[in-house]
């Protein structure tokens, strides 16, 4: 697999793994969770985002599509994804520009090419490579073409993944990364379902194996309200993460800054109208992890 389908090459990266770093977003996520800051990698296939503060509610897009997968409902530019197949001639004749794409087909030595600019910086920082997404390991003969060519220029390479991966699949890639940055959200499995749409026993599963294997873990918690920020969610996953044998985690306090994407897909945004949460606000819930006798820091 020399091609895969990304939506972002995001440059010189801070909070992506150690020192600076260029992240690779694939496409393509098993979870659905609510708060979601790439609503757009959720879908595996290329997207047509509509920027309604533009649009002119001319319908041309709806008259073009070959496919019929865009209509006109209540005012609004609707695009449906089950039917475009992404041929991309509604963003090339919409005349205000108001239609763009998220997702492209792109191959791995183009990758290779664009990471390696920024070679100077990781060797001074310390830095890497990162794929996200999306579930990196959604996309596995790619992702591992892609990590064997970034290790021939000697590049750490770290993976952002849910953990929510086929036994098998995890067991073969997890093991050629340098570091995981293993997101965890729950501590129980019904919680865990109710906001992100899949239960949590073969994250944990996955998560406990690569411990086991020696591989460099860093095990981190995006704290959402009204789903794990309350003290006993902290308890819950720092004895989780404690009986498991990990020493450290990170805090991911909760933001807002994909918002505008949910208005763009259509898509209805859960927590619109929830304030974020800051540094501050998470030194109690800390403590408990510190408690608990794990790092864990911000």
């Amino acid at each position: 697999m020399t091609k895969g389908i990304i939506f972002n090459i995001q440059k010189f990266s801070i909070h992506d793994g150690p020192g600076i770093r260029t992240t690779v977003f694939l496409k393509g996520c098993p979870l659905r969770c609510e708060w979601c800051s790439n609503p757009e990698s959720q879908n595996e296939n290329i997207q047509i985002l509509c920027h309604h503060d533009t649009c002119l509610h001319c319908c041309h897009c709806v008259k073009t599509c070959p496919q019929q997968a865009i209509s006109f409902q209540d005012g609004y530019i609707h695009v449906h994804f089950d039917q475009c197949i992404g041929c991309l001639q509604c963003i090339q004749q919409c005349p205000s520009h108001s239609l763009s794409c998220e997702g492209e087909y792109q191959d791995i030595d183009e990758i290779v090419r664009i990471c390696k600019q920024d070679l100077p910086f990781y060797e001074e920082s310390q830095g890497g490579v990162t794929i996200s997404g999306g579930e990196g390991m959604g996309q596995p003969q790619f992702v591992e073409a892609l990590i064997q060519a970034l290790k021939k220029e000697h590049i750490h390479t770290a993976i952002e993944t849910t953990g929510y991966v086929p036994e098998e699949t995890f067991q073969h890639l997890a093991p050629q990364f340098d570091l995981l940055l293993f997101d965890v959200k729950h501590y129980d499995s019904q919680q865990h379902f109710l906001k992100t749409g899949v239960h949590n026993e073969l994250i944990i599963k996955n998560l406990t194996w690569a411990f086991q294997q020696g591989i460099d873990i860093l095990p981190r918690i995006p704290v959402i309200p009204d789903f794990n920020y309350s003290l006993e969610d902290a308890r819950g996953l720092a004895g989780m993460l404690h009986k498991i044998g990990l020493k450290r985690v990170q805090l991911l306090p909760f933001h807002q800054f994909g918002e505008k994407k949910y208005d763009m897909l259509n898509k209805e945004y859960t927590y619109k109208n929830q304030k974020a949460l800051h540094n501050e606000d998470l030194k109690d819930y800390q403590q408990i992890f510190i408690d608990e006798g794990l790092d864990c820091f911000i």
